[in-house]
């Protein structure tokens, strides 16, 4: 278990976003700072089974590589279409980013808990299949620096 990424996750993801002005303007791609921030708890409500996916996008003969990538140190590239994404960002959720910020950090602090409650407790992805706690984990913080590139910020 990489516990430097879960201490990311839980402890350093959300004050890294904090620090950006909300008026940055993603280098790529079309969300704003707070429809990011609202796309990425919707994304750690999967990763924790709050949200179950209809189903996996990815064909069954795919996932071993799909896998494989999550597994590896490979960055998502700039730009990773999300067929689950509508062409337009959803309009925000919240009236402030603050209680976006807030939001991403109690399902940050939820998915932590509801697997250490349940250590071995698999959840469906809508694009790796079936995670495990670790797997989950790595998807979470490949997703994030992902999102952190999108705005600037580097770790």
């Amino acid at each position: 278990m990489d516990t430097t990424k879960r201490a990311f996750l839980t402890g350093q993801f959300v004050p890294l976003l904090k620090q950006i002005s909300s008026d940055t303007l993603p280098h790529w791609g079309r969300m704003t700072l707070q429809q990011m921030t609202e796309h990425f708890s919707d994304s750690v409500r999967i990763a924790s089974g709050k949200s179950v996916p209809k189903s996996v996008v990815t064909p069954a003969e795919q996932l071993p590589k799909m896998v494989a990538f999550l597994e590896s140190d490979k960055p998502f590239r700039e730009n990773t279409p999300n067929p689950l994404m509508p062409e337009v960002p959803a309009p925000v959720r919240h009236r402030t980013i603050r209680e976006a910020f807030d939001e991403l950090q109690e399902e940050l602090d939820h998915f932590d808990r509801h697997f250490e409650q349940n250590p071995h407790l698999l959840t469906t992805n809508p694009f790796f299949g079936d995670l495990n706690y670790e797997q989950n984990v790595q998807l979470l913080y490949k997703h994030a620096v992902h999102h952190l590139r999108q705005f600037g910020v580097m770790v």
